[in-house]
């Protein structure tokens, strides 16, 4: 049995060729959007092979790989080897970022800090200008990534306009495929007698029990609120954890939207979707998650699009006055509950374009210890909007302002308090 080279030992020539083909053979059996495939797509491969299997260091390879895959444009699609034990701001430090001209030169500055977080943790907060990462200088367009299961040492520019070095601590993920740490997934408290505000910061879990709980028992302590504000700045989204926030801004059974693989490509989905099977239930427990796959093996064995449709919770005190606080960090699950909320006219959107990332994806294995991460499928609202590529514009525009938040003031939430008193 041969043993797969690891990262540090480089690869042949032949393992750089076979990677590439498996690479080539996943895209065309499982990408979302086959058409993309056309002869672009095979001129860019023909044009980048040569620089993809020459790659001198495995780093230079997995570089070369992805600079082919960007031709593609698309969300949800890396290449990665499995050993690789780093991650972006994003996912190791629970925090979001932006560029901007700023007195010490162009740089990134946290934008979305979450509880919980190896950021927060570390003292970082919304507003901070990023200097050097372990001492090397990071300058914008390159992105910081930070080593999983290590101490990284951040020098920034902190809100009171000193610099300070801060030593970030990112804990290894849970499991070989899971490439972010969790924050405090939700949080609530009231902003007055009558008025709640929920955050949540992502929606971990294919099913995501948990943070459907944690949604339903934040919201029953809240109490009798009039009044809500959903914070989903920052919240890079997840699964079908999502649904059950969907289902606590509407009393009704509503359709929601399905995500059908490239099966369904040149189909009219229009005329076939009231046909596709409705999870309008998330479990209270993962004891119960064997019944679900059971429900649903049909549909996976067809491959079939779920529809996935609220629960049906009944009414609520706030029910028609809500504020969805939304921001550029805004993806995947979290642009679902907020075009579901604004297709529905359940809330208010406030703040920034979210970031029209929005894909069902899986990962692949592709040999050597590569994988490749890809979209298998499109989503689509009940309406028939895709989203993909197309941020949703916000009822109420706020851009987020580093400058104001350097001076503890939120503005976004500001307009939200401002609109939700009116």
């Amino acid at each position: 049995m041969n043993t797969p080279p690891s990262r540090q030992s480089g690869l042949t020539d032949k393992a750089k060729h076979e990677v590439l083909e498996r690479v080539l053979k996943a895209l065309d059996s499982k990408f979302y959007k086959p058409e993309l495939l056309g002869n672009d797509w095979q001129s860019a491969v023909t044009s980048h092979r040569a620089a993809i299997e020459s790659a001198a260091t495995p780093d230079a390879f997995e570089q070369a790989m992805t600079e082919l895959l960007q031709v593609l444009k698309t969300s949800h699609l890396g290449f990665f080897h499995g050993t690789a034990r780093r991650a972006s701001s994003r996912a190791a430090l629970s925090a979001t970022y932006l560029s901007d001209e700023t007195p010490y030169g162009s740089r990134w500055i946290f934008q979305d800090v979450h509880d919980g977080g190896a950021a927060a943790l570390a003292g970082i907060e919304s507003g901070n200008i990023l200097l050097r990462v372990d001492g090397k200088e990071i300058v914008p367009p390159e992105h910081p990534v930070f080593p999983m299961g290590s101490t990284s040492t951040l020098h920034i520019i902190a809100n009171d306009g000193n610099e300070r070095t801060v030593s970030v601590n990112v804990a290894r993920p849970k499991g070989k495929k899971l490439q972010f740490v969790e924050p405090t997934l939700v949080q609530s408290k009231k902003l007055g007698e009558s008025l709640g505000y929920l955050k949540v910061a992502m929606f971990p879990g294919m099913i995501g029990v948990e943070v459907s709980n944690a949604m339903s028992d934040a919201v029953a302590e809240l109490g009798d609120v009039g009044r809500l504000i959903v914070d989903l700045r920052g919240n890079t989204g997840g699964g079908a954890g999502a649904l059950r926030l969907m289902s606590l801004m509407t009393p009704d059974r509503v359709p929601v939207g399905y995500s059908p693989n490239k099966r369904w490509a040149a189909r009219d989905l229009a005329t076939v979707k009231t046909g596709f099977p409705r999870l309008g239930k998330i479990p209270a427990t993962t004891r119960f998650l064997w019944l679900l796959g059971l429900r649903f093996l049909p549909a996976l064995v067809t491959q079939s699009p779920i529809v996935l449709e609220s629960e049906g919770l009944g009414p609520k005190p706030y029910d028609g006055r809500i504020i969805l606080l939304v921001d550029r960090h805004t993806a995947s699950a979290a642009e679902m509950v907020t075009i579901f909320a604004k297709e529905n006219k359940l809330a208010t959107i406030v703040g920034e374009k979210t970031a029209g990332r929005l894909l069902s994806a899986t990962s692949v294995k592709v040999g050597h210890g590569f994988r490749l991460a890809l979209p298998t499928g499109a989503y689509y609202t009940w309406n028939g909007t895709a989203l993909e590529g197309s941020p949703i514009e916000p009822d109420v525009v706020v851009d987020f302002s580093w400058q104001d938040r350097r001076n503890r003031v939120d503005g976004q939430l500001q307009k939200a308090l401002e609109l939700i008193a009116g």
